[in-house]
């Protein structure tokens, strides 16, 4: 078996296209997505928000970063949902004035099915606070990003 060094420091490259006020398309690797603004706000409502994109990242992260956590301390998570509850101040980007932070909370709701000890878990968490990119841009920023754990033992 032929073990891969991965690299430590990447570029990531990523498209978008730009076909209306709203709506970006957004390409990286052989991967599509779009991001939009809902039909109230003049946008075609073919997918999230870019704000709504940020919280949408946080919650992937958390689950790809508790994942790799969990597994480093040989924790086995059978189920896990995370649903996401933010408050955007939306005064900046309405353009009324500049908002330093525009998220100043917001909260995660991470439920989990385990076998771990209370100990294990701790374990996890608190690597996933150091380890986390996404959720490390959004507390450096000034938000205050809360994790609420619902453990459930299997």
């Amino acid at each position: 078996m032929v073990t891969v060094k991965e690299k430590t420091t990447v570029t990531q490259r990523i498209h978008g296209n730009c076909p209306t006020h709203s709506r970006t398309e957004i390409s990286v690797r052989d991967v599509k997505a779009v991001i939009d603004e809902p039909k109230e706000r003049e946008g075609t409502n073919m997918g999230p928000t870019p704000t709504e994109t940020m919280v949408a990242a946080l919650i992937a992260c958390t689950n790809v970063i508790s994942r790799k956590c969990a597994k480093k301390h040989g924790v086995e998570l059978n189920a896990m949902t995370i649903n996401a509850e933010s408050t955007l101040d939306r005064r900046g980007t309405q353009l009324l004035e500049e908002i330093e932070v525009p998220f100043p909370k917001i909260r995660l709701l991470i439920d989990v099915t385990t076998d771990a000890s209370e100990a294990a878990m701790e374990k996890v968490k608190t690597d996933l606070r150091r380890f986390c990119p996404i959720s490390k841009v959004i507390r450096n920023s000034g938000t205050e990003l809360e994790e609420i754990w619902n453990v459930t033992r299997r």
